[in-house]
């Protein structure tokens, strides 16, 4: 692709480049401590933990992984943004406070608060062992998205070739930067990839045969029902994406990600302040919004486009977002130069981010919990440096070994697959532990390690057992979906953990629960009237009653009211513009609106 750019594109491509790396340079220069080096001084506004945050969740497997989706499955796929909301607002609400007022610089350490050492080290094995499937993920993607950006020109790469330059960058970047390097890298992504999802979504919709995205709902609904691709809710044995699955194991996922992970916990903090890590992660969900309209929906259109004038089948998915930049985007304008920034960006960025994090974990959840306890800070800065070399080259082999480079599946549905076994018993823990002192620590150790067990034998009692049996089959399918056997996990974690703590704690046995924001009266009733008001108006709409797209409206304006009720009720409220319950409420009618309207 870079042998089709015009001058001016290739300048602007190299040149946001260069100010990435020396941007990001200019911010690890100097010397550092451990604080320094692994959280940033914790002194990052809401601005920087907002760009983090996206940058770090809205990577190259994201982005192509995305519009591919859309391309294939169709509108769906927004649930993995929308639903994001109710767990951002959570981190936000309930796990910010209990998470800063203990100044950690791991969840593993969180939880040895809570349970105890063991707990701790499970956490950290699981976690790593998380964070290296994506590294193997990221490896992949980024090498097969270089190998397309590079074919044809005189800096043609292989596979091999695109793997190694991403591990040494990612060697360069996090050894010799730390999470200052990485905060800068993250915000430049931030700009360059919210320019690139619109840009490239606005000349998408503004094709000649789709005319927008009213142009492109008319479309979709001019087609048979079978074939319709912009609806929210597929049916329940829907092999990808089911609605039974959207609204249990995807809502766990998404707990998981944004509570209970290490890489992106990170970001808040290292936040100056909780106002700063909440507004930042609100913040981070808005921009997270624009993914759904810009990126999933151009993949649906990207399918119409295709068909019309290549021929049906005639793109992979996982190159229908390259395929669309040539098809959509004009050259010698700049454009193709910023998005191809931003996508190489991409490739890097999420990588780098996962090693800062995966590295911080080993050294103060093994180097300085088991090997040197008494390390100084320049030791553990030194162990986590060598860390980020043998995870590079542990990815490296893992990736070559078990990727297929040539591969035509769903990579972001196979990826969410894959890493599924590791979290939802993680889920339980937390969740479990914030919400209920009595949780035994013994038994929390014991729920973590049996998570992917209880994932295996899902897996072997529904495809071997209960699918031959016709209720379960029409109801979920031929195969156990990935997002079923999440909430599957989740609850028999959480059923282990809960029965195990009541036989084996003792009678006045202290325990080590917290005083947790959700036992404020306020925060419970405002939970119990949203949902208790949300489940009137989605009777009214399947009684048809009210349409999904009236329901919207109504639907939207209930989260507005009770958070702006949470703000009246504050005894020294700021300004309500400058208050993150407005924005929470803002961020929350519009999710609302959008599981509406899309119905």
């Amino acid at each position: 692709m870079l042998n089709q750019l015009q001058p001016f594109d290739l300048f602007v491509l190299v040149g946001c480049l260069l100010f990435l790396f020396a941007a990001s340079a200019w911010a690890g220069r100097k010397k550092k401590n451990s604080e320094d080096y692994f959280m940033a001084g914790r002194s990052l506004r809401w601005w920087s933990v907002a760009g983090s945050i996206y940058g770090t969740n809205i990577h190259a497997q994201q982005i192509i992984g995305m519009m591919g989706i859309g391309y294939s499955i169709g509108f769906a796929q927004s649930h993995y943004e929308v639903l994001a909301v109710p767990a951002i607002l959570i981190l936000c609400y309930i796990f910010i406070p209990l998470y800063r007022k203990r100044e950690v610089f791991t969840l593993s350490q969180f939880l040895e608060h809570r349970y105890n050492e063991n707990a701790r080290l499970v956490y950290t094995v699981l976690i790593v062992a998380f964070i290296l499937v994506q590294l193997i993920a990221g490896f992949y993607i980024g090498s097969r998205t270089l190998g397309i950006l590079f074919q044809g020109s005189s800096f043609e790469i292989s596979y091999l070739q695109g793997i190694l330059l991403i591990a040494a960058v990612t060697v360069a970047f996090t050894v010799f930067g730390g999470m200052d390097s990485v905060v800068v890298a993250d915000n430049i992504l931030t700009i360059l990839m919210v320019f690139t999802v619109i840009i490239v979504g606005v000349l998408t919709l503004a094709q000649p045969e789709i005319g927008g995205l009213s142009g492109l709902l008319r479309l979709d609904h001019s087609q048979p029902a079978a074939a319709q691709k912009m609806h929210l809710y597929l049916p329940s044995d829907h092999p990808k994406l089911p609605w039974t699955g959207i609204f249990t194991g995807l809502i766990i996922q998404h707990l998981f990600y944004w509570t209970t992970n290490q890489y992106q916990v990170q970001r808040v903090l290292a936040a100056s302040t909780d106002r700063d890590a909440q507004l930042g992660t609100i913040a981070a969900g808005f921009l997270k919004l624009t993914i759904p309209f810009f990126s999933i929906a151009s993949g649906v259109a990207a399918f119409y486009i295709f068909n019309n004038r290549f021929g049906a089948n005639s793109v992979k998915p996982d190159d229908a977002f390259l395929k669309l930049m040539e098809t959509v985007v004009p050259s010698g304008y700049g454009i193709i130069g910023l998005t191809l920034a931003g996508l190489t960006c991409a490739i890097f960025s999420a990588i780098y981010s996962m090693m800062n994090s995966v590295t911080t974990l080993l050294a103060f959840d093994i180097y300085k919990k088991y090997l040197r306890p008494n390390a100084s800070d320049r030791q553990t800065v030194l162990f986590g440096r060598i860390s980020v070399v043998v995870m590079c080259a542990v990815a490296t082999l893992l990736t070559l070994w078990t990727y297929d480079p040539n591969s035509s599946e769903n990579f972001f549905l196979k990826l969410a697959d894959q890493s599924s076994y590791f979290k939802p018993s993680l889920v339980a823990v937390f969740f479990i532990g914030i919400v209920w002192a009595g949780a035994n620590p013994r038994a929390a150790v014991i729920a973590m390690l049996a998570g992917p067990v209880f994932g295996l034998l899902a897996d072997l009692l529904y495809n071997n057992v209960l699918s031959q049996l016709p209720f379960f089959r029409s109801l979920f399918g031929e195969k156990l979906n990935f997002l079923h056997r999440v909430f599957v996990i989740c609850t028999s974690c959480s059923l282990l953990l809960v029965e195990l703590s009541r036989a084996w704690n003792r009678p006045g046995e202290p325990h080590k629960g917290f005083d947790v924001v959700l036992h404020a009266p306020g925060m419970r009733r405002g939970i119990l009237l949203f949902l208790a008001l949300e489940a009137v108006v989605i009777g009214l709409v399947l009684t048809g009653l009210l349409s999904p797209q009236f329901a919207a409206w109504p639907g939207a304006v209930i989260p507005m009211v009770l958070f702006l009720a949470g703000y009246r009720r504050q005894t020294q409220a700021l300004p309500i513009l400058q208050s993150d319950l407005f924005y929470a409420g803002l961020l929350s009618a519009i999710s609302v609106w959008i599981l509406y309207y899309f119905a």
